[in-house]
Order: C-alpha cells, then structure tokens, then sequence
C-alpha cells in the first residue's frame, strides 16, 4: 500500500490523483486530519485514515501495512522539523520499509531559509535506516500566479528577486514525480533536484501576463526589507511576509534556477511552460 501525508492539500491532492492511474484505489492510502471532510474531497474507493504530524501514535496506527510513504512536508513553517521527525519514527515503529520526502531544490547549499528545516529532515531520513528518495522540489509556478489579482488590480506585480532566474513547473508536473517514483523501481536511495524546463525572471513573468491579459502590468523591484513592508501592509501575517521577502532575496542569489531537467526526465515529457500556467490563471 502506497500512504500520502496531507492528502487533502494541493499537492497531495494531485499525488492521489496521479496514483489511481497506477494501482488500484484500495491500494492508496489518504493520510488526513479530518477522514469526514477528506471522504467529500478524495475518490472515492481509497484508503482514509486519520494521522497529524504531532500525534505519533495517530501516525503509527495509520502506517501499519503501508510500503511506501509519501511524507508531504507540513506547511507549519518552524515546526516542520518536530513535525517530520514524528512521521519517520512512527514508520519505522509501522514497519514501513520505504519513505518519499518533498525538499527544496538544492537543500544542502540554498540560501533560502526555508531550506535549514528540510535539510535537517532530510539527514534524518536518510540516518533512519529505512530505505528513502529525496525529491527537492523547486517552486511551484503557482506561487506566483497567485499574486496575479493583486498585480492586475494594482497595475503592476512587485517583488525582490532582481533578474534572478527562476526554473518553476506547475504543481501537476511535481506529482507526477512523486507519483512516478512511488510506482516504479530504481528511485531508493536517490536525491533529485526538481525544476522546471524554461525559465524566467520576475519581469519576463510579468511580461507574459501584459501579453496575455492586455493590460501593462510592470515588474517593480524592492529591496527585501521594502518587499516584506509591502507585504505586510496587504494584509499578510509576519511570518509569510518574511518567507516570501527571504525568497525572493534567493532567487536574485539563484536559489531556484536549475538546468538540470531532471523533473522532466522522471515524469517522462517536458515540464508545463509558465505561461502555460498563467494562462490558467486568469
């Protein structure tokens, strides 16, 4: 049996999706919060147990008789470690012989933030013993697509990545990577650096939107301190601002350029253009 943790996500949504193509639905396990609210999201036919990162015994019970674990990173930002650490020690008390995680791309040399908590997921994982795939994930195209109202509406998109380059792919191209990795052989032991096929910078992106919708909306470029202002004058909590400011500081560093195609390579075809997923955007 096949698990996915925070199967009622965005990602792990789409992972769920990907693997029923694959197996058979009894065979795929959702790892939920809430069973109630997740039988009325997933297919029907599939698995629902209830586990949380920070109740092991709840992660034990729902493990038990799964070979392959699909550990979805938690999206509590300073809590992920602790988090993370629960799920792989209550696998190897399931008996799980197998564990998938979702990184950053280049965890071990990133300069964003956010990469400290993976890598040391990462290192336990791997001092675990069990058998494991890293998948270091880039970013999704979508976490800029989704600031496209507020840049239309403003007449104009801001951010502090200067002509950093960024190798985005949409969020299906990701699960079908992890999709892939957990119905075939020859992933164990392997650590993959997930981007995208074509590139672009801050500008270029807002560029393809101007094209796309007709209206000139311009890249303004702030420094991180101004970037981290603005977004918290829209409303966004502290620790979100300092995520995405700190970002985008990395990506003018070159955090999320990668030419190595080896997302495309897994999933078998080429990655989904960025324009593509604008144009699903709006």
């Amino acid at each position: 049996m096949i698990a996915v943790t925070g199967a009622t996500g965005q990602l792990g949504a789409l992972v769920i999706q990907q693997l029923l193509l694959h197996v058979p639905a009894e065979q795929v396990v959702a790892l939920v919060r809430n069973p109630a609210k997740a039988a009325e999201q997933l297919p029907a036919g599939i698995q629902i147990r209830a586990a949380d990162y920070n109740d092991v015994n709840s992660l034990e019970s729902a493990l038990l008789g799964v070979t392959k674990l699909l550990l979805i990173s938690s999206s509590e930002v300073g809590q992920r470690v602790v988090q993370h650490k629960n799920v792989v020690q209550a696998a190897k008390a399931a008996g799980v012989p197998y564990i998938v995680y979702t990184s950053i791309l280049r965890a071990d040399s990133t300069p964003i933030a956010l990469g400290k908590e993976h890598l040391e997921t990462e290192r336990f994982i791997i001092d675990s013993g069990l058998a494991y795939t890293i998948l270091r994930n880039g970013w999704y195209t979508e976490n800029y697509t989704a600031s496209i109202p507020a840049a239309l509406q403003h007449g104009g998109l801001i951010g502090a990545a200067g002509e950093g380059r960024i190798s985005s792919a949409a969020r299906q191209d990701y699960a079908e990577a992890a999709a892939a990795v957990l119905v075939s052989n020859g992933h164990a032991g392997k650590i993959y650096e997930l981007a995208g096929d074509d590139f672009y910078t801050l500008a270029e992106f807002a560029a393809e939107l101007s094209r796309q919708t007709g209206q000139n909306v311009p890249y303004h470029n702030l420094t991180e301190s101004e970037f981290r202002s603005a977004l918290l004058g829209a409303g966004l909590p502290t620790w979100l601002a300092e995520l995405l400011a700190d970002a985008d500081a990395g990506v003018e560093k070159g955090a999320l350029f990668d030419e190595s195609h080896q997302l495309g390579q897994l999933i078998g075809r080429a990655t989904t253009p960025f324009g593509r997923v604008i144009g699903s955007a709006i």
